[in-house]
């Protein structure tokens, strides 16, 4: 079923309704096998309208992947990296935001296909981009493990940015398993529970 018809809004709602269409096709098809023929299917409009607002399938994939890590920063907004200043409440936040983001991969699956398989084959002709998503996202994560590192609760002679590339990675394996899982539900709480473990009784300070 097609997007819908985006002739009588305006631009900006015209933009929205082409990345929602190439959206969904990305995930579907996979970069690689979309053409711009099958996101103008999918809207229900002709080319010109893609190209009015998009210079070629690279560009609007990469909108595509900077909509979805701004709906993964927006899910995470109220999490502050500095909030936590006992250990209970540092686990509490670690959890919390564990189960923000298996809900968005539960509630999102197109976004999380966009991000994790679609991301990296965007443009051989710009081999930083899949990169300089990893290294944002990680220095994220990062300033909450050097919070845990300020407040005592996690050790001091482990690299913040290394460690929040390797957390995140944990999470990405986790959320790729359940975009295939009969029951994600009740990967939820293992899932979880394995994170906090590996940072708390890996990183924990003695």
């Amino acid at each position: 079923m097609a997007s819908g018809a985006v002739g009588t809004v305006g631009a900006v709602d015209k933009r929205e309704a082409i990345l929602r269409a190439a959206r969904t096709v990305f995930a579907e098809r996979g970069y690689h096998a979309t053409g711009i023929s099958d996101i103008a299917r999918e809207l229900g409009a002709g080319h010109g309208t893609f190209y009015r607002y998009f210079k070629n399938k690279e560009d609007i994939a990469r909108s595509v992947v900077s909509h979805a890590l701004r709906q993964v920063s927006e899910a995470l907004a109220d999490e502050d990296p500095r909030s936590s200043q006992s250990l209970p409440q540092y686990r509490e936040q670690v959890a919390r935001i564990g189960n923000k983001l298996f809900d968005l991969v539960v509630a999102e699956p197109e976004l999380c296909h966009i991000l994790f398989y679609d991301a990296i084959a965007i443009d051989r002709a710009d081999a930083d981009f899949a990169g300089r998503v990893l290294e944002s996202a990680a220095a994220f994560t990062a300033a909450f493990i050097h919070n845990g590192q300020d407040r005592g609760f996690l050790r001091r002679d482990v690299d913040t940015m290394v460690v929040g590339l390797a957390v995140n990675g944990m999470i990405t394996t986790g959320a790729l398993r359940l975009l295939h899982a009969p029951d994600p539900e009740a990967m939820r709480e293992p899932w979880i529970h394995a994170v906090e473990t590996l940072m708390f009784d890996g990183l924990g300070s003695a």
